[in-house]
């Protein structure tokens, strides 16, 4: 035999005492409880990593509701102060036109008011210019007493008339 065979040899035999001691002392048994620990252990893992991740959407459908919900309670809240916006427009504006007819009534009122002073004025100017015209006129023809008592007579008549 040579020497390369002999080699050959022993680290066969070698190697198969190596694993019947490892038989002997159960190591393949503790190789695979260490592997299907670690399976296990994995498994475990992933079944937690799927719940955490249903969870997750869970929050993330209850937080899309919420702001779903918050939206709609802006869209809410800017519908109503537009309303109520286009109300206070609305009662300004006839508050408005009513106070421009307010005051167009009161003008037209005041209007009336001077027309009808200036008309007396007018009446009471033209009374004096009358009565004096008439006194002149008389005072040329007739003399100072029958005068004056013609003059009594027409001023009452004429107060009388305007009264």
């Amino acid at each position: 035999m040579d020497a390369t065979s002999l080699a050959t040899l022993w680290a066969t035999v070698a190697l198969v005492i190596f694993l019947a001691i490892a038989v002997y002392t159960k190591v393949p048994g503790l190789i695979a409880k260490a592997l299907d620990a670690r399976a296990d252990k994995i498994s475990n893992e992933l079944e937690d990593a799927r719940r955490l991740r249903e969870e997750a959407q869970q929050l993330l459908g209850q937080y899309q509701r919420k702001r779903k919900e918050a939206e709609q309670e802006a869209a809410d809240i800017v519908a109503a102060a537009k309303r109520e916006a286009d109300m206070l427009a609305a009662e300004a504006h006839q508050k408005t036109e009513d106070y421009v007819a307010r005051r167009t009534t009161l003008a037209e009122l005041k209007i009336g008011q001077a027309e009808r002073e200036a008309i007396g004025e007018v009446r009471a100017s033209a009374v004096d210019i009358a009565v004096e015209a008439a006194r002149t006129l008389l005072a040329g023809k007739i003399d100072a007493k029958a005068g004056a008592d013609l003059f009594k007579a027409s001023l009452q008549d004429v107060k009388s008339k305007l009264n």
